[in-house]
C-alpha cells in the first residue's frame, strides 16, 4: 500500500498563555521529532497513555491543529478526513438533525445527499425523539451516538476514530464495532486510538505506541501491545 499521508519530523507546542497570574511559562510539546507513514487503505492502531499525545496526532491528520515543526503531506488533493471524536464538529443549538446535515455538508456530501439518510442516521443513533433536540441537551454518549452514525454515511476517505468506543451502553458499543468492521473490509483508511489494546488488535493490521508524543513501537500490534504493557509494568522508565 502506498503512503496516502506522510508527517515528517512533527512538532507541535503548546504555550501557556502569559498572565500577570501565571506562575510557569513552560512549554509542553504534544509532539516532537514524529515520523509517521499513513498508507492508503490501512487500519491503524494508536495506543498509549493519557497526555501521550494521541488526540494531538488525530487533530493535526484533521487539519485542526498547525504543527510548529514538521511537515504534513497528503499524497493527493481532496482527501476528505473525518475525525470521530466527543465534543468535535457539532454546533451545540442546532439539532441532531440538523447538525448531521451540516457536518455531511461540511464533508462535501450534498444536501440531498443527507437528507436522504437522515432516517438511516436516526435509526443507528438510537436517540429517537432527541433527534429533533439540540445537541446541548445531550449527554457525552448520545453525542458520540450521533457523531458515529454520521460518519458511518459520510463516507470519507479517512475515517479518524478517538476513543469513543468506550462510550455508550454495551450494545451501542458492539453495534459500533460491527459497523466499523465493514468499513475495515472497505478500502477506506481508518486510524483508530483506543486505552484498550485489545480493541486495536482485534481491528487494526498495524498499531504504532506514542509516550511524550514521540512513537515508541511500530509493526504488529500484538507486539507493539506486549512492548507498551511490558512498559507500563516497568513504570515506563526504561522507555521514556
Amino acid at each position: 500500500m502506498s503512503p496516502l499521508i506522510t508527517l515528517q519530523n512533527v512538532g507541535l507546542c503548546y504555550r501557556p498563555l502569559r498572565t500577570i497570574f501565571s506562575r510557569t511559562k513552560k512549554e509542553i510539546w504534544a509532539l516532537r521529532g514524529l515520523d509517521l507513514e499513513i498508507r492508503e487503505g490501512e487500519k491503524l492502531g494508536v495506543i498509549g497513555r493519557n497526555g501521550c499525545g494521541k488526540s494531538t496526532l488525530m487533530r493535526v491528520l484533521a487539519g485542526i491543529y498547525s504543527t510548529d515543526e514538521g511537515t504534513v503531506r497528503f499524497q493527493r488533493s481532496g482527501v476528505h478526513v473525518e475525525l470521530l471524536s466527543l465534543g468535535v464538529g457539532f454546533e451545540g443549538n442546532l439539532t441532531g438533525e440538523e447538525n448531521a446535515v451540516l457536518n455531511g455538508m461540511l464533508m462535501g456530501k450534498s444536501r440531498a445527499h443527507m437528507l436522504g439518510r437522515l432516517d438511516r442516521i436516526k435509526e443507528f443513533s438510537g436517540l429517537g425523539e432527541f433527534f429533533d433536540y439540540p445537541v446541548y441537551t445531550y449527554s457525552s454518549g448520545m453525542n458520540m451516538r450521533l457523531g458515529f452514525s454520521v460518519a458511518m454515511e459520510t463516507d470519507p476517505d479517512v475515517l479518524l476514530i478517538d476513543e469513543v468506543l468506550g462510550v455508550g451502553d454495551a450494545a451501542f458499543s458492539a453495534k459500533s464495532e460491527a459497523a466499523l468492521k465493514e468499513k475495515f473490509t472497505s478500502n477506506r483508511t481508518v486510524v483508530l486510538i483506543s486505552h484498550d489494546a485489545s480493541v486495536i488488535q482485534r481491528m487494526c493490521e498495524r498499531a504504532v505506541w506514542l509516550e511524550k508524543g514521540r512513537i515508541m513501537a511500530e509493526g504488529n500490534p500484538a507486539e507493539v501491545a506486549g512492548k507498551y504493557h511490558l512498559a507500563l509494568a516497568r513504570g515506563l522508565s526504561s522507555a521514556s
